[in-house]
């Protein structure tokens, strides 16, 4: 393995996955993280760390936080997951991407550790990270919970400041089948003594975030009840909202102020410049409209359909959709408009759910269905049904939008 290519591609072949394989992938537990950065001589402990779990809006807020730090001055480092078009824009320093040579060295340093403790892809990537915003000496570091909280593979570090920014429904397989219990795994990145910003709750939620901060003595602060002056953010979808809110007061506890200074405010207009973020409700094209959006469960596409319906579209709305498994459909195609037209495809992965189990549910919905076999092929189709005035919404899932923009 010389190149970056090499690299990559035995780091997706050689190590589970749980981008492409799901389930099968995932690793629960620390030991073998633990054991992974005191091997690396604990690089994590050289950071200053914000700590970001939810399950929606966790990777926007995560860039929100970053690009408002830079905009400060400040060298951040921003590790998120997944990845839309290359591996690298998991692991980036004020904007920029991971150098390729880092990747390089540092797999090939360590590639015979990582397979003699059978280490996942993603405890991999975590451990990279830190290594290289060490080796950066980056001012702050804004790490995005990979899933759940209590037992992913970030959670070894000792934040200045927790974030979660709400709880739905999401990977119920793994992190339980109620709000509480699903709280309850967010929750486990509450530290001892560091302050918490919770960016929403519901009745199910709020006594179990009021609880654990109380165990573990954290400062405990609601996004909910901060008032956020006019600031304009890039972001453009409508559930960008509650995200500002989140992160303006995270920066605030973060930066121990009553009020961020002017150049802060002015890096929440700069997140995309500053960060490369894309897919959150990204207009891909005019003429007719095409946004690409990352919303992927029953609690993103609540605020979708919202946002579509205040548009108030005359004309027709065509959405192009794909899944992976594990997702809830039925609350899902519950909500989608039945005067829609849709475009079914599967992405090309591992965890791809097929079309045909797509259909089924759908079929229940009255929805006004087409089958494709890829996402390409699926956007082709709704461009030459749609008229200049109509909008084409592509989502269902992350690698969907990844495949459409690559």
């Amino acid at each position: 393995m010389q190149t970056y290519d090499e690299v990559t591609q035995w780091l997706f072949s050689q190590t589970p996955v749980f981008q492409n394989q799901g389930a099968a992938a995932y690793k629960p537990g620390l030991a073998k993280m633990e054991a992974f950065v005191a091997y690396l001589n604990h690089p994590e402990k050289e950071l200053p760390t914000v700590h970001v779990a939810g399950t929606n809006g966790k990777g926007s807020t995560s860039h929100i936080i970053a690009a408002v730090l830079q905009e400060m001055g400040y060298k951040v480092g921003l590790y998120t997951s997944p990845h839309l078009l290359d591996f690298s824009e998991r692991i980036r320093v004020n904007g920029q991407v991971i150098s390729q040579e880092f990747v390089i060295d540092f797999v090939q340093q360590h590639k015979t550790y990582f397979l003699a403790k059978q280490l996942s892809f993603f405890e991999i990537t975590v451990g990279m990270a830190f290594a290289y915003f060490a080796h950066q000496e980056v001012d702050y570091a804004v790490i995005e919970v990979g899933l759940g909280g209590r037992l992913d593979a970030t959670n070894v570090i000792q934040p200045l400041l927790s974030v979660i920014t709400n709880i739905g429904f999401d990977h119920t397989e793994f992190l339980g089948t109620s709000l509480a219990q699903i709280a309850y795994e967010k929750a486990g990145i509450i530290k001892t003594d560091i302050p918490v910003v919770i960016g929403e709750t519901i009745a199910e939620t709020l006594p179990v975030f009021k609880a654990q901060a109380k165990e573990m003595n954290a400062p405990i602060h609601f996004a909910e009840e901060t008032l956020v002056p006019k600031i304009l953010l890039d972001l453009l979808g409508s559930y960008q909202k509650k995200n500002k809110r989140t992160a303006y007061k995270a920066l605030k506890v973060l930066l121990e102020v009553d009020q961020l200074p002017k150049n802060a405010l002015d890096g929440f207009a700069k997140v995309t410049k500053n960060t490369g973020l894309r897919g959150r409700w990204e207009i891909i094209d005019q003429q007719p409209e095409i946004v690409a959006d990352v919303s992927h469960n029953a609690e993103g596409f609540r605020t979708v359909v919202h946002q579509l319906k205040k548009k108030k579209l005359d004309s027709e709305l065509h959405f192009v959709l794909g899944f992976v498994k594990g997702k809830q459909l039925d609350t899902i195609f519950s909500m989608l408009p039945i005067n829609a037209q849709y475009y079914f495809c599967a992405p090309s992965i591992e965890r791809a759910l097929a079309v045909s189990e797509v259909i089924e549910v759908a079929e229940k919905y009255k929805l006004n269905t087409r089958i494709f076999t890829t996402p390409e092929q699926a956007l082709q189709a709704a461009k030459r049904s749609a008229t200049s005035m109509d909008l084409i919404y592509v989502g269902g899932s992350t690698f969907v939008v990844a495949e459409i923009l690559s």
